[in-house]
Formats: structure tokens, sequence, C-alpha cells
């Protein structure tokens, strides 16, 4: 039997973009999917958008919310299906039959994985992301930074928790840690499942959201373990953009 794919879509006032990410999860070849969007009560435009393809929707909230994970959180609560996945306003899934491959890799993981395209604001693809996908995924795994984006996760309910709301950027990372402690199976796809709009939340508040990495690292692989891994952050990032420069000089 097809496991069920709970996709879930947060979105506040993005008009340009909501329409491009449901068609991706809409077209999708895979028909066991409940598809969830909560909108944080959009004044541009984007509640038409979504009203043209109310139903097929399972559940669509419109309403004021507390920031990004508590609208996550209020997906989460309607969600039935085996697996959650989140693509927010502007990210995509890869293609019409991901779903469909990610669940042909294996059968019953806890936390299915893969890959990353960034794309810029002009929807230019920017290539995989700096970080790729580790081979084999732990709760570990991201000590010296985020291996895998939240779009491109699949993570079984029954060991997906609520968002801890004391994080206002990087809750996502601390979710997907706690969802890996809990797992005790992940299969890396070894395939792109995601396309990402660069820009978002974290992006913009890209201080504070390095603060809370480093808070929510400090609490998951300790102190001292966590200020090591960080020269080795620091020195994997300026590899990183002098190999970036060189390619464009």
């Amino acid at each position: 039997m097809q496991p069920k794919l709970s996709v879930i879509t947060i979105v506040y006032n993005n008009v340009r973009d909501i329409e491009r990410t449901m068609l991706s999860v809409l077209n999708q070849t895979y028909r066991n999917i409940e598809y969830i969007i909560i909108d944080g009560g959009s004044v541009d435009g984007t509640k038409d958008i979504i009203y043209n393809y109310k139903s097929r929707l399972t559940q669509f909230i419109s309403e004021p919310d507390q920031g990004i994970y508590d609208a996550m959180n209020k997906g989460l609560s309607l969600a039935t299906g085996d697996y959650v996945l989140f693509m927010n306003s502007g990210d995509e899934i890869y293609s019409p039959e991901t779903v469909k491959e990610v669940f042909e890799t294996e059968s019953s993981a806890d936390i299915y994985y893969g890959e990353t395209e960034m794309f810029n604001d002009r929807w230019e693809s920017l290539g995989q992301r700096r970080h790729c996908a580790p081979e084999n995924f732990n709760w570990k795994s991201f000590k010296y930074g985020m291996s895998i984006s939240h779009q491109a996760i699949y993570v079984k309910r029954s060991i997906a928790g609520p968002f801890d709301l004391q994080y206002k950027y990087s809750a996502d990372i601390d979710w997907i840690i706690r969802a890996a402690k809990n797992a005790s199976s992940m299969v890396n796809t070894h395939t792109f499942v995601a396309k990402y709009l660069v820009g978002g939340v974290s992006k913009k508040k890209h201080l504070a959201s390095l603060k809370e990495r480093f808070k929510i690292f400090t609490k998951y692989y300790g102190l001292v373990p966590n200020l090591v891994n960080h020269v080795f952050i620091a020195f994997n990032l300026c590899q990183y953009y002098i190999r970036h420069r060189k390619t464009n000089d």
C-alpha cells in the first residue's frame, strides 16, 4: 500500500510564487498526497489564487499566526499522512515524478532525503546547495552545517514533533535533528528532490539565524565540540568562496 504523504505549504503575501509552488505539488504523479496550505492572512491576492485550487486541497486555513514555525505547527496538527513534507511558498517539489521516485527508493524508512537545487529571485538555477546531502545521515550530520534543507526531507509523522517556538529563524534545524534522533532508518534517494528559492526569513535575518543555529548545535553537540566544528565550518566556507571566485574570474 502506498504511504500517504502530507505536504504542507506555509504562505503569507506571496502572490507571485504561490501558484508555482502549489502546481509542483498538485501535478505529482503520486496520488496518495494530502495537501495542506496555511496562509497567514494574506492581503495581496495570494488567497484568490489559492481559492482557484480549493477543491484539490485537503485543508486550507487563512488567519494571523505568530510566525512561520507557528504556522508550520498548525499544518502538522492537521496532517494525517504517514509522512510529512514542508514545501513553503516559493519552493517546489523537483519534478512531477519526485514523490513517486522517493517512495520507490526503499519501503518504510523513517526519513527519506535528497539534494536541493537553488534558484534566485528570477527563478534562474544557481546549482546545488553548498552543503551536499550526506551519504549516510544521522542526528550528528549537521555539526558542520545544515546539510539537508527542510524542503528535501520526508519525515515519518510518528517521529515528527512540533517545532520549538523559542527559535524564530532556525527551528527547522532543531526539528530535523530531533526527528533524526528518533529515526532508525534513513534513506538517501541520491537524487534532487526540491527546488529552493534563495532569500527566505533565515537569509533576511542572517545574523540572528546564525546565533540561533549556534545555540541549537551547542544544545545537541556540546559547546566545545561546537566551537571546534565552527573552525572547520569557517575553513570550508573560505575554500568554497575561493573556488567560486576562481570559477567566475
